[in-house]
């Protein structure tokens, strides 16, 4: 199947390098989004997020004619939905005492609504969306009929994940392997077809419903295993052990890889996904809902960990490193480090926050300044949050001269103890219960 022109809807972190990389394959894109500011931006040949090479590619996009970006559609030989699935914000489920967050699939809704007018017979509609299982068949697929047309008879309809890493999203679009869930093996094909046009990876065909749970499974076994290293670090401290030289030993078993500990889990994926199998089946996912319930709450064992070191933390300056929901990002979505400025503020301590990637960003509640040294100037403890390689890179004699403050506490060990206390510093660790031997 050929395709001269599409549209792509949202363009976020994942819909405008998906559309920009069409772009510069060939491929007529026009790129929708409902924020003018986004559009105004990119069609500058600017962008409005953070992500290395992007701008680039955009801008090379752009210059070829092939990229436009818009506020509303037109007809196409395809359409993708790339519009985000975050949670309701004043709505949860609830299923024998337990709660859990539901999706708000409204943007979804809107964006296939939006296609309706605009569909025509041959046309394929590719959903990749993060999103509940049979959203495709289910949600999508019925909205696209009031067009008249059928799903898989009149047109093709799939559903085809994004699986990358922010900070190498421009190399895993084009490497990682791809899954083309169809609702019908002739919409995976065209499926196949239109990614074929710059994936160099390998490209699988399979049904919707089971793209939706591969993207799924994905994440909630990483948030399952993230989970169980925060337990660990838990028992650490509670057993006098130094989590980071337990994880390390146990890692030199050839069958075991025990991920790190840290303040939480964030980003739009793995801090949400999960909750998309417990919202569609709360009597099967015991096991996932307490992972996510472990990885919630870990801001909270870290205040904990702060208020050990600082005692009453009333009117207590805390500089606060790193805002991002991972290291070397600017994506502060569902960040565990903002939920942990907001509970050590509910102590009563006054945060300054200082976030590299975003310098400019403005978080409701939360005192974002605008430089490191600002930040730490009269700080009482300096918490890290983010293991930026930046943060890492400190000199701990130069920060000594730029702060009254000598008591570090660490998340994510991205600091040398040695180093720091050589410097004057009481650096408390996360997940270390004992005191470090050089």
């Amino acid at each position: 199947m050929k395709f001269a022109k599409i549209c792509v809807i949202g363009l976020g972190y994942i819909g405008l390098p998906t559309a920009s990389t069409f772009a510069t394959h060939g491929i007529q894109v026009l790129g929708v989004d409902v924020n003018q500011h986004v559009i105004e931006t990119l069609n500058r040949g600017e962008i409005h997020i953070h992500e290395p090479g992007l701008h680039d590619v955009v801008k090379k996009a752009i210059q070829s004619g092939n990229f436009k970006a818009v506020a509303k559609l037109e007809e196409a030989d395809a359409f993708i939905i790339a519009v985000p699935t975050p949670f309701k914000e004043d709505e949860l489920g609830e299923y024998n005492g337990m709660t859990y967050k539901l999706a708000d699939m409204r943007a979804v809704v809107s964006a296939a609504e939006s296609i309706v007018p605009f569909l025509r017979k041959g046309n394929l509609v590719i959903l990749e969306s993060t999103s509940p299982p049979r959203t495709t068949v289910d949600l999508v697929a019925p909205i696209l009929s009031h067009s008249g047309l059928a799903a898989g008879r009149d047109f093709h309809l799939a559903y085809s994940p994004e699986r990358v890493l922010p900070g190498q999203i421009m190399r895993e679009l084009i490497e990682n392997a791809r899954v083309i869930g169809g609702v019908t093996p002739e919409s995976a094909q065209a499926g196949s077809d239109l990614y074929g046009t710059f994936v160099k990876g390998q490209i699988i065909q399979t049904d919707a419903t089971t793209a939706e749970m591969v993207k799924i499974m994905e994440n909630t076994t990483r948030d399952v295993n993230i989970a169980i290293a925060n337990e660990f670090s838990r028992l650490a401290e509670k057993f006098g052990v130094d989590v980071w030289e337990a994880i390390r030993l146990a890692n030199l078993h050839p069958r075991i890889n025990i991920l790190s500990p840290g303040p939480g889990v964030g980003g739009h994926c793995i801090s949400v996904d999960p909750w998309f199998f417990v919202e569609a089946a709360p009597d099967l996912t015991t096991l996932i809902h307490h992972a996510r319930f472990v990885n919630d709450t870990q801001p909270h064992f870290v205040v904990n960990k702060v208020k050990q070191a600082l005692g009453d933390m009333k009117d207590k300056k805390i500089a606060a490193l790193g805002l991002a929901y991972k290291p070397d990002v600017d994506d502060l979505r569902e960040s565990p480090a903002t939920e942990v400025v907001h509970l050590l503020q509910k102590e009563g301590a006054h945060v300054k926050a200082w976030e590299p990637f975003k310098p400019d960003a403005s978080l409701p509640g939360i005192h974002m300044v605008g430089s490191f040294e600002e930040t730490i100037k009269d700080a009482d403890a300096i918490v890290l949050l983010v293991n930026h390689t930046e943060f890492r890179q400190l000199n701990p004699s130069e920060v000594a001269r730029k702060t009254k403050s000598r008591l570090l506490i660490d998340t994510v060990n991205g600091w040398k103890d040695e180093a720091w206390k050589n410097a004057g510093f009481d650096v408390r660790v996360l997940g270390v219960g004992k005191i470090r031997v050089a």
